[in-house]
C-alpha cells in the first residue's frame, strides 16, 4: 500500500492499492506532495471534438434536476426559471440540459463491520451502475472507508477495471491487527474523512459534473473531519452527493455501535450538496432500483450559470434558490462559498 499525505488532518489516512506483485513503498513525508495524477488536467477535459471545458472565474455554475407529479422535466428553458442569491434575483447567463458534459463519479464504499452481509450486493450493483452510466468521456474512482480510507481505483474510464477494484474491497474492523484495542469492536468508520478526501483531494480541481455515490448505513466513528466540514468541502468542489442508506441487520450497524442520527446526518449531507438519500433499509433487493433512480436524475440534469451581482468575494457562504414554477420540485445545492481568487463552479 502507498500512503498519500493529508495535510489538513495531519495524518496519513488515504491509502491506495498498488499493482499486483509490486512491493509496498515507503510513505512520503506528511508535508510532501501527492503522486501525480494520471487524469487529464481539469481545464482540458474534452466535451466534443475541438471543444474543451474551461473554468470561468466568478461565474457560478449550479446543476439541478426538476420534477413535477409526472416525473423529471426535460424541456425547461431559461425563461421558465428564476435564480436568487441570498434572496437577490440574478441574471441567468447560461441554461442548458447536461447530457454530453463529462461526468466524474466517486464511489464511496463502506467496508466497516456494519456492512459485512451486504457488501457483495453493493459490489455487484455498483459495478453494474458504472457500466450502464459511464461513457468514454466519463471517469470514476473508488474509495473504501472503515478504520482507514483507501483509494481502491484512481481515475479511469474502464468499467472492467473499476469492477475488479470493487471486488477487491474487504470488510475491515481492525480485529486481529495491532491497530485496535484488543477486541472485535470496530475502531471506527471514517465516513466524514472519506467525504472530505474524495471532494477536497480528488474532485476539487476537476471541471464539469462531479458526483459522489456513497453506500453506507450512515454511521461515523473516529473521523477527524466533522459533518459540517465534510459538507463544506463538497460544496467548495461543487460535488453532488447521493447516499444509498443500506443497513445490515446481522452486523454491527445501526442496532449496535452507531451513534448520533445517521439518517438525519446523511440527509443533510446529501441535500446541502444537491443530492438526496435513498433509504433501502435492510432490503438489499432495492439496491438496483436505487442506482437506477440516480442514473435517471443524472441524465435529466440542467446547468444554470450566472455572474453574481455581489462581486465581493470574501469567502462567505451565499444561499442559492432556483424556482421553475410552484408545482416544480427543484433539487440543487443550497449555495456556494464566494472565495477570493478562486472559481465558483
Amino acid at each position: 500500500m502507498r500512503t498519500l499525505p493529508l495535510a489538513f488532518l495531519g495524518l496519513s489516512l488515504f491509502t491506495t492499492a498498488v499493482a499486483p506483485c509490486t512491493f509496498a513503498q515507503e510513505a512520503p513525508s506528511p508535508g510532501g506532495p501527492p503522486p501525480a495524477s494520471k487524469a487529464p488536467p481539469p481545464a482540458e477535459r474534452e466535451i466534443e471534438e475541438g471543444q474543451t471545458l474551461r473554468v470561468r472565474v466568478n461565474l457560478v455554475n449550479t446543476y439541478f434536476s426538476a420534477q413535477d407529479k409526472g416525473g423529471y422535466l426535460t424541456g425547461l428553458k431559461k425563461e421558465d426559471c428564476e435564480i436568487t442569491e441570498n434572496k437577490v434575483p440574478q441574471t441567468i447567463k447560461n441554461f442548458t440540459q447536461e447530457k454530453k458534459l463529462p461526468l466524474t463519479i466517486g464511489i464511496l464504499l463502506d467496508t466497516s463491520g456494519s456492512q459485512e452481509n451486504v457488501l457483495p450486493l453493493e459490489q455487484e450493483s455498483g459495478a453494474q451502475f458504472l457500466k450502464g452510466m459511464m461513457t468514454p468521456k466519463d471517469e470514476a474512482f473508488l474509495i473504501s472507508f472503515d478504520i482507514n480510507v483507501d483509494l481502491l481505483a484512481d481515475y479511469t474510464n474502464s468499467t472492467s477495471e473499476l469492477r475488479r477494484a470493487m471486488n477487491k474491497a474487504r470488510i475491515n474492523t481492525g480485529a486481529g491487527t495491532g491497530s485496535v484495542t484488543g477486541n472485535v469492536t470496530p475502531k471506527g468508520t471514517l465516513l466524514y474523512d472519506a467525504v472530505y478526501l474524495a471532494t477536497h483531494e480528488k474532485l476539487h480541481d476537476e471541471a464539469g459534473r462531479k458526483v459522489i455515490v456513497m453506500l453506507t448505513d450512515g454511521g461515523d466513528q473516529g473521523s477527524q473531519v466533522k459533518l459540517k466540514e465534510a459538507i463544506e468541502s463538497a460544496q467548495k468542489a461543487n460535488a453532488i452527493i447521493y447516499v444509498i442508506l443500506i443497513s445490515d441487520s446481522g452486523g454491527f450497524g445501526m442496532g449496535g455501535y452507531t451513534f448520533g442520527n445517521p439518517a438525519g446526518d446523511m440527509d443533510r449531507l446529501a441535500k446541502e450538496t444537491g443530492g438526496r438519500v435513498i433509504n433501502i433499509g435492510h432490503n438489499a433487493k432495492k439496491l438496483d432500483d436505487a442506482f437506477a433512480q440516480i442514473s435517471d436524475e443524472l441524465r435529466t440534469q440542467y446547468l444554470v450559470s450566472y455572474t453574481p451581482k455581489n462581486q465581493t468575494f470574501d469567502g462567505t457562504f451565499r444561499n442559492i434558490a432556483i424556482s421553475c414554477g410552484k408545482d416544480v420540485k427543484i433539487q440543487a445545492r443550497k449555495g456556494y462559498y464566494a472565495m477570493a481568487d478562486s472559481n465558483t463552479e
